[in-house]
């Protein structure tokens, strides 16, 4: 599996906000935690392949939200927030070398920190970055391939995976207070610890579940449900609303 990350800006303080209020991003330090980040990548099978090409810009870090990569084809997203649409070109050629494209297009945003894949369903949230033409566009491009999607309202959060994420076993991992759980009807739900609300968001890297450490009884939880658990220290990036998710895109 390749992993695809990009080094954050030194403009991180810059960041996009909606949920969190401004604070001053250490770069120094937000450049160790990734590079960490990475390393556990790494530790965990992954190829990583670390991109210098939209430095300028605040949110870089945040790769995810510019693609959904399924195993028969990429989606380049078209991000709500107007002012990240400049970041696709450099993602679009790197993923060009491993699957078709398709695009999301005006009037259609969706983002991919909203676009949860469990088995042969997308779980695809409703949010601030993502619309209903979004929502139709994917739906049309993946119906092709054998995908069921799934809209998500999403409350009080930036994406769907701020809220909900999955389990290696296919298990969610949910923020009911940020995310309509009688959309998730079907799935079995894993509630995080109330102080904790930000732990929701954690990544599976095969077998193993990657939490933030700042979320150490999520991850204990998570240990007591029989998974590999590694953690990682992500603070500045969290200052930027980022989570484990937001900072790789995984090309299986």
């Amino acid at each position: 599996m390749l992993a695809i990350t990009h080094v954050p800006s030194p403009a991180m303080s810059e960041c996009l906000l909606t949920f969190v209020a401004r604070s001053a991003i250490d770069h120094k330090r937000a450049s160790r935690q990734h590079t960490d980040y990475c390393r556990v990548l790494r530790d965990c099978g992954l190829e990583v392949r670390t991109l210098d090409v939209n430095r300028e810009l605040p949110d870089c870090a945040f790769v995810e939200d510019l693609a959904v990569v399924l195993d028969d084809v990429a989606v380049v997203t078209r991000p709500g927030a107007a002012v990240r649409r400049i970041e696709i070109a450099a993602i679009e050629s790197v993923l060009r070398g491993h699957r078709p494209i398709e695009r999301i297009l005006e009037p259609a945003t969706l983002e991919g920190g909203d676009v949860l894949r469990v088995g042969r369903t997308l779980l695809v949230g409703f949010s601030s970055r993502t619309n209903a033409a979004g929502i139709g566009v994917i739906e049309g491009v993946v119906r092709r391939f054998g995908y069921e999607v799934r809209p998500v309202p999403v409350r009080g959060c930036l994406h769907l995976k701020t809220a909900c994420t999955s389990l290696p076993d296919g298990r969610l991992v949910v923020n009911r207070e940020w995310v309509d759980v009688g959309a998730l009807h079907g799935f079995d739900l894993i509630d995080i610890p109330a102080d904790e609300p930000w732990g929701a968001n954690v990544t599976c890297l095969g077998d193993t579940v990657l939490v933030a450490a700042a979320h150490q009884v999520t991850a204990d939880l998570i240990a007591g449900l029989g998974f590999k658990v590694r953690t990682v220290e992500l603070d500045e990036f969290a200052k930027a609303e980022g989570g484990v998710t937001c900072l790789s895109l995984v090309v299986a």
